[in-house]
């Protein structure tokens, strides 16, 4: 973690991936859980499934989370970007609903450009599930490029007759969803530079597990495209994605490289 703060030192300011896309890290701490009641499904696998869309699918019970993502390069520069993040979420989706506050700090060094997120989710009819929420919440605007606040809806289905190596988990997830801010409006720098000023808003997601502990994400942010591995090592709470973003010229100068490191630091199930 010391390394990664050394050499990400830097103030983040273009709009990155991270910035608008932190809610979903209670979705990479969720591990598979029993249906309670009736319910006889399966769920997600528990591992990183999103990396630069939300997903449907939030948190279960009561955790702490904290942890770090990177950007290199960013958009239309040659410097990486680091951002911390941490939350909390709390309740049971498949009674009530589940839900998930979190903070950013995109300017680790001297712990400045903050923003929140905010995502409350609900588990429906088998294998599915609904979230709304919003990112970037009060983000300033002398720091970021970010489109203002961002709000957004999104629907998520785990695949039931396709199960994953783990126990109770699906192979295969989808998540389709539609959203203002950041998965419409594109950068300034996307402006000045031909790319056009609107995203599609729709955006959308497919993660199939490779092997145990192990998928393979490809996500349309309603800006860009992008793939990613979510990793779970050590069978461990430990989440762990890395990719790449910005495949089609559609926005951004150039394809980058992103990360992200989370993990609960307090779980009450």
């Amino acid at each position: 973690m010391l390394t990664l703060y050394l050499v990400y030192s830097g103030a983040a300011f273009a709009q990155t991936t991270f910035e608008g896309a932190l809610q979903k890290k209670t979705d990479s701490l969720l591990a598979p859980v029993k249906a309670t009641g009736n319910r006889d499904e399966l769920l997600p696998n528990g591992v990183l499934q999103n990396l630069i869309s939300p997903s449907g699918w939030g948190g279960f019970g009561t955790y702490i989370f904290g942890g770090l993502g990177g950007d290199y390069p960013q958009p239309y520069r040659n410097t990486p970007d680091l951002i911390a993040f941490g939350g909390f979420c709390a309740g049971d989706p498949q009674k009530t609903v589940n839900i998930a506050l979190s903070m950013n700090i995109t300017s680790v060094h001297d712990v400045r450009d903050l923003s929140g997120n905010f995502e409350v989710s609900r588990q429906i009819f088998t294998g599915s599930s609904i979230s709304a929420g919003g990112l970037q919440l009060f983000a300033s605007k002398h720091e970021s490029d970010s489109p203002g606040s961002t709000f957004y809806f999104a629907f998520s289905h785990a695949l039931q007759w396709l199960p994953s190596a783990a126990n109770g988990g699906s192979k295969l997830t989808y998540t389709i969803g539609i959203g203002n801010g950041r998965f419409y409006t594109k950068s300034p720098l996307d402006i000045t530079n031909g790319r056009g000023a609107h995203g599609t808003a729709i955006f959308g997601s497919i993660s199939y597990e490779l092997i145990k502990n192990v998928n393979f994400n490809t996500e349309w942010s309603g800006i860009n495209l992008g793939c990613s591995l979510g990793i779970k090592p050590f069978n461990s709470p430990l989440a762990i994605g890395i990719g790449i973003t910005d495949l089609t010229r559609y926005s951004s100068d150039k394809i980058n490289s992103t990360f992200v490191i989370c993990y609960p630091l307090s779980v009450a199930r």
